[in-house]
């Protein structure tokens, strides 16, 4: 089935759906520096392409069957300020609209925060589907978990599929939630970036697995011991300054099973009430605003940016295909608006037109 990108970001929906052996044939993304990303990570030339989706005529866009777009969610984020279809971002929805209007693909797979589900007490997402109705597509929905479809992420999305009305199509919701996953695997190969840590900056703390993709790969280094490799790897959130721990690393150079926390610079705000992740749990949602990490026996050692990219399922090859052509400050940022690859993939399979 062929495929329009809107919204691409770094490709989260373009990766999945051609897993699923679906054909992309054009995106639309404003960011220059995620289009940047996108442009490595995946073969565009001869595609279409426009940079602001609101300059799009439908006229000129190439034939299609799916239009997939992970909307702006900001504005109907719990992390933002909610302000709906008061703000600029949130009326990108209409011009979603604009498009199928005009060129009635058979299908529409979109994508949004959880928040969208409550945004205005439901009036929000109501009008969404009416738009939608009106347009003369009949859609289904699911709130979809990340942590549920093999990456350690706890990531709450709405997925809605909309059917033209009229074809027959099979039923895609709901989906079994399937692979769960910690962050045991996540962490693997050399790193260095730094450990936040009560007392200040340290760089005691690499990973030196053997190699990318070592299965625990996470070391304590302390002085000149002999570093041991580690039997857990727990990931977490990593924004808070003070108050995190009183408790001094540990020296025996092996590493302590890490737990999830909330870090430095955003210790006044918790994700969810919590600042701690017990072992075995996924981490917390990815997102612009925080940086993710370790807490390793008192100290925190943020994520780097493969490890974000890793969490939003995205193999290591299409990283750093990422990062040759983009700063560590700006892979955060594209990691944290995603949308997770596996999830997208499960739903890609079970997409027909009949």
């Amino acid at each position: 089935m062929k495929f329009i990108d809107l919204f691409s970001g770094i490709g989260g929906f373009r990766l999945g759906l051609e897993l699923a052996g679906h054909e992309c044939v054009g995106h639309c993304e404003v960011d220059k520096f995620a289009d940047r990303s996108y442009r490595a990570m995946y073969s565009c030339e001869g595609e279409w392409f426009i940079n602001d989706v609101r300059k799009i005529n439908p006229k000129e866009m190439p034939e299609f069957e799916l239009l997939c777009a992970g909307f702006p969610c900001q504005s109907f984020s719990i992390a933002g300020k909610r302000r709906g279809f008061e703000d600029i971002r949130g009326t990108m929805f209409f011009e979603i609209a604009r498009l199928v209007n005009e060129r009635k693909p058979p299908l529409l797979l979109l994508e949004n925060v959880k928040g969208l589900l409550s945004h205005d007490q439901g009036r929000t997402f109501k009008t969404i589907l009416s738009t939608l109705y009106e347009l003369g597509y009949d859609a289904e929905w699911q709130l979809l978990n990340s942590k549920d479809f093999g990456v350690p992420q706890n990531r709450e999305r709405v997925f809605i599929i909309a059917h033209i009305r009229g074809r027959s199509f099979t039923k895609i919701f709901p989906i079994i939630s399937c692979n769960p996953k910690t962050l045991k695997q996540l962490i693997g190969g050399k790193q260095g970036q730094r450990v936040y840590s009560i007392d200040g900056l340290s760089t005691t703390l690499t990973s030196h697995g053997g190699g990318q993709g070592a299965k625990t790969g996470l070391y304590f280094v302390d002085l000149n011991l002999k570093p041991q490799v580690t039997e857990n790897a727990r990931c977490i959130k990593a924004r808070y300054n003070s108050g995190i721990t009183n408790r001094a690393a540990d020296n025996s150079g092996v590493l302590v099973i890490p737990r999830a926390v909330l870090t430095p610079e955003r210790f006044k705000k918790r994700q969810n009430g919590r600042r701690f992740k017990n072992e075995n749990e996924p981490m917390f949602t990815l997102t612009t605003q925080d940086r993710h990490g370790i807490l390793l026996g008192g100290a925190i050692r943020k994520l780097t940016p493969l490890e974000c990219f890793r969490l939003q399922g995205f193999p290591d090859e299409f990283y750093y295909k990422a990062q040759s052509v983009n700063s560590d400050s700006q892979l955060y940022k594209q990691a944290g608006n995603s949308v997770t690859v596996s999830i997208v993939y499960e739903i890609g399979t079970r997409l027909r037109v009949e």
